[in-house]
């Protein structure tokens, strides 16, 4: 289950011009090696990974990063994190499902973090003064971009934030390994950050 962004009727139209644009974008990928960037060599999204698994290696493309003012003040630059497996999870505080994911989000950061595994928080479509007292409540202490128009999500390789939450992990060489398009667990998670963490 996932917080939905837009109206079920809009959604649809989305949906039906995503499924579209997908299908364009298999042909497309099919005669370019099965390669998923734009003109920039940046990655563009063109479908979600299974939960538990990650892009290979050979197939991950780089991401052009982002810049974002943090809830709390000052700010948050993917790129300063090279070296580090990250984890970016999309959420906002209205969101039931990442009212469950969020908690467990912040065990998962506490005993990753001396094995190079970052966690940052973009939290969209949302009210300030409303997401930083869930942010308190729930014990966060990793960082959280307030992204109320959903510049990341673009910025990232034009991700579908159609709901909420997805999760993307960025590799230590700053390449996506995986796109999440559904609420996560530990156990989901965890042996993935494991993979990720013991790569070269």
């Amino acid at each position: 289950m996932r917080c939905r962004l837009l109206s079920g009727q809009t959604e649809s139209v989305i949906r039906v011009v995503l499924a579209a644009t997908v299908a364009a974008a298999a042909v497309a990928l099919a005669s370019c090696a099965g390669t998923n960037h734009a003109a920039d060599g940046c990655y563009r999204f063109s479908n979600a990974t299974r939960i538990g698994q990650t892009i290979a290696a050979g197939n991950r493309q780089h991401t052009c990063g982002f810049t974002g003012q943090l809830l709390d003040g000052g700010s948050f630059t993917l790129s300063h994190d090279t070296g580090k497996v990250v984890v970016v999870n999309f959420w906002a505080q209205w969101c039931a499902p990442c009212a469950v994911e969020t908690p467990q989000f912040t065990l998962m950061y506490r005993a990753n973090k001396a094995k190079g595994v970052d966690f940052v928080g973009i939290d969209m479509k949302d009210s300030r003064d409303q997401a930083q007292p869930f942010v308190k409540d729930n014990g966060v202490t990793y960082p959280i971009v307030f992204d109320q128009q959903g510049r990341t999500a673009i910025a990232l390789g034009k991700l579908p934030a159609i709901g909420l939450p997805f999760t993307v992990l960025v590799d230590k060489h700053q390449r996506i390994a995986a796109m999440y398009l559904s609420v996560l667990t530990q156990k989901d998670l965890q042996p993935v950050l494991d993979e990720l963490a013991g790569e070269t």
